[in-house]
């Protein structure tokens, strides 16, 4: 058996994996939901991390962080967002509904990995019961937050209702904007390049999967080409509708212990960093209520995908035909 170390929260205690950066309620979250075996993907982890990193300078520069060491707090979140500790997320992409769970795994890790950086102990010593007969000696090693806390620092003026579904626009914009747009644009250049090439090429055409009359191929591959072209502006509507952020509304929208100005401010550091024009919610009440723009995000991207799924299959069909002769 893996050696673990004890932890206690207000629940009471907890054995955890020794060398594990998370704390007691991750653990609470894996073994309560062994649901799929599938964590969340790295993009939303690394997306949570710059929320976090957003939120922790935003805090720091408002003064909100006097009594602990604020620049190792956002060193621990830059980490967690460049992807140094997603072997450390390990709860069911399967869980509670607002992403609890997820959310405080991202604290405890953070709040952890700051500890070290600002020169305390990751890990209490030895915990385990069997080693500390006496409870009081046992009781001093079952907490290892020595001084930045997961709740009081690292989640300061945050709500996983506010924080979760952030960082869900962050990584789906991010991946919409660096990865999908970019490669639809250059699909739809290298097609376009290919149907002036192949404009003199003459091939039947179907209807129907019957041949039907001729066309040149590269008239078929502009129709793919322009295609593309307006997928990508498919795609650019998707990522607009991803540009408000619910961070800033806390629980329930009415930005319950946080600052009045710290939606804006997280906004527009998350904008600068990823170069997309993120923007605190227009009405928090309604943006931590609903996950309508992520749907039509979602429904356009999946729309996007079927074309593309579509023209391999055309494509897949048309190496079988007949050359039409001149």
């Amino acid at each position: 058996m893996p050696f673990h170390r004890t932890e206690r929260d207000t629940m009471g205690e907890v054995r955890i994996p020794a060398e594990a950066y998370y704390g007691p309620q991750t653990q609470r979250a894996v073994e309560n939901f062994p649901i799929s075996g599938r964590t969340l993907p790295p993009e939303l982890i690394h997306a949570l991390g710059l929320v976090k990193w957003a939120a922790s300078v935003v805090n720091r520069d408002l003064g909100r962080l006097p009594s602990i060491d604020a620049d190792a707090l956002v060193a621990a979140c830059r980490e967690v967002a460049d992807g140094r500790f997603d072997a450390e997320f390990p709860v069911d992409v399967f869980q509670t509904g607002s992403g609890t769970s997820s959310n405080m795994n991202a604290n405890e890790v953070i709040a952890r990995r700051a500890n070290e950086i600002a020169g305390g102990q990751a890990f209490s010593p030895v915990e385990d019961q069997h080693l500390f007969p006496d409870k009081q000696d046992r009781q001093a090693c079952l907490s290892s937050w020595t001084r930045i806390h997961p709740n009081d620092h690292v989640n300061l003026g945050q709500s996983s209702n506010d924080v979760f579904p952030t960082a869900i626009h962050v990584a789906g914009a991010v991946a919409i904007h660096s990865r999908l747009i970019p490669a639809l644009e250059r699909c739809a250049q290298i097609l376009s390049q290919k149907a002036a090439a192949w404009q003199d090429i003459l091939k039947i055409g179907r209807t129907h999967l019957a041949d039907a009359v001729p066309i040149a191929l590269g008239q078929e591959i502009g129709g793919m080409a322009r295609q593309m072209e307006r997928a990508g502006g498919r795609a650019s509507v998707a990522l607009e509708a991803l540009f408000e952020l619910p961070i800033g509304g806390t629980a329930v929208g009415t930005g319950l212990n946080t600052h009045a100005e710290f939606g804006r401010r997280v906004c527009e550091l998350l904008a600068r960093e990823t170069g997309i024009p993120f923007a605190e919610a227009a009405d928090h009440f309604e943006a931590v209520a609903q996950r309508d723009a992520l749907d039509f995000a979602r429904k356009i991207a999946r729309g996007v995908r079927h074309r593309l799924v579509r023209r391999g299959d055309v494509v897949g069909r048309g190496v079988s035909q007949r050359r039409c002769s001149t």
